[in-house]
């Protein structure tokens, strides 16, 4: 007779007497969760022994339900808070990255270098050494460049319109610096080249600039008084709220040619933007430009730059590396829960093999085997982190929710975040859960059977 004919007389013999005596039956006598008789792991094939194994699981689980929700907890609470951290260093990120957008993609913008009065060396940007005409130059000679703008920049001027009057910011640039800098229209439309070749006297403001002069009246069409210049307000900008240095939305936009005949009344310009027509061209442009400016500027040999350049892109890799590495060590840190969640796991299991061992040990007499006693209780454990897992997805869902509604934080929460926090539950209860398991298989079946 094959053994699992065996097994099966056995287990038939066993309910025999278990139906001629219920209170002799040590399984249903115990009361404390044990997994009755009826289909044990190891004595049927296949599929059918994992569902045994799950159901056996199961039972046990429920036979102890506040036990296994305590021990749940840790795992629930890991699952939640590495949701959370990554949905708001994800958050984060993308946030700061929207910021930086803003300043303009693939830029470089080309800066005056410093002076030297005396001996004395000033700060940079105080040598007047960047001109309208290196602009041009720079767009028509060098390859991979989009578009350029110089820019005349001043803060401080006080403007007056409409009865107010307000100190910001006064920028005058190419009609490109609206494609340069990200700049949307909110309201009217933005000056074109038509107005930079004729020095129209027109403008585009800034929302604080509209609120502080106009209210909630339409600043297009009206007047506003720059230096004793009257503009004509063509437009409002849209927002762009602070990039972390100034309030981008004070601010006064107006045509190049108007800006340095009628206000600034200066040939050179406070610095050049240069839009890169791709990301890889950007450090072959950065050179040509620099070897483009000096042959313009006649500088050889060792002579030093009157003039640096800055990437825009530099910026945005910087914060993109710091912000994931952040991620990832908020993430690191909520994971250590999962890690305590995964010990109190092995604490119960080691617990609940103790508990069974007389169980264990009257289903080894009756041929159950060490792997099927193993796969009953590490099933047990996975069951326990899966479904922790699950409540800590719902829950963390919701957290990282609840924080974007009524904190305005930004949160993101990505599938591989979901994926990653659930393999990591499962993992968990597989990892903590083979111990007990492997030492429930272990068992020595006589010993087991006098166990008390």
């Amino acid at each position: 007779m094959s053994v699992l004919n065996q097994t099966h007389d056995e287990s038939r013999r066993l309910n025999g007497e278990r139906n001629a005596s219920p209170a002799s039956d040590p399984t249903r006598a115990a009361g404390n969760g044990t997994v009755t008789l009826e289909a044990l792991p190891g004595e049927i094939g296949g599929s059918m022994a994992l569902a045994a194994s799950v159901s056996s699981a199961l039972e046990a689980l429920w036979a102890n339900k506040l036990r296994s929700v305590l021990t749940m907890l840790g795992i629930i609470i890991g699952v939640s808070a590495v949701i959370v951290m990554i949905a708001l260093g994800e958050g984060a990120s993308a946030s700061v990255q929207q910021r930086l957008a803003r300043l303009g993609t693939n830029l470089l913008t080309v800066f005056p270098g410093s002076g030297n009065v005396g001996g004395v060396r000033l700060g940079g940007g105080s040598l007047p050494s960047l001109k309208p005409q290196d602009a041009v130059a720079i767009l028509r000679q060098v390859p991979g460049v989009e578009t350029v703008s110089p820019n005349l920049e001043a803060g401080n001027i006080q403007v007056v319109a409409n009865g107010q009057n307000w100190n910001t910011t006064v920028q005058g640039d190419y009609p490109t610096i609206f494609r340069l800098q990200d700049w949307q229209i909110a309201k009217g439309a933005a000056f074109n080249q038509n107005d930079e070749t004729s020095g129209a006297l027109v403008c585009d403001i800034g929302q604080t600039v509209a609120q502080n002069l106009f209210g909630n009246s339409n600043p297009v069409g009206q007047r506003i008084l720059v230096r004793n210049v009257s503009l004509e307000v063509k437009g409002v900008l849209a927002p762009k709220g602070s990039n972390g240095f100034r309030n981008q939305d004070d601010i006064i936009l107006m045509p190049f040619s108007t800006a340095q005949v009628r206000l600034f009344g200066q040939s050179h310009v406070n610095n050049i933007y240069v839009q890169v027509t791709h990301a890889s061209q950007i450090a072959t442009v950065e050179t040509n430009i620099a070897t483009l400016l000096r042959q313009r500027h006649d500088l050889f040999g060792s002579q030093p730059n009157d003039f640096r350049i800055f990437n825009n892109n530099q910026i945005v890799q910087t914060v993109q590396a710091t912000t994931t590495t952040l991620t990832f060590l908020l993430a690191g840190v909520a994971a250590v829960s999962l890690v305590v969640g995964g010990i109190g796991i092995m604490n119960i299991m080691l617990v609940s093999v103790t508990e069974r061992t007389r169980e264990i040990g009257i289903r080894m007499a009756i041929g159950a085997r060490g792997g099927a006693i193993l796969s009953q209780f590490l099933i047990e454990a996975l069951l326990m982190s899966v479904l922790g897992g699950i409540v800590g997805i719902v829950l963390g869902l919701g957290a990282a929710d609840g924080l974007s509604r009524l904190a305005g934080w930004q949160t993101i929460v990505s599938p591989t975040a979901l994926l990653l926090s659930f393999g990591f539950a499962a993992t968990v209860g597989i990892f903590f859960g083979y111990y007990p398991a492997r030492k429930a298989a272990q068992l020595n079946p006589i010993e087991a059977l006098r166990y008390e």
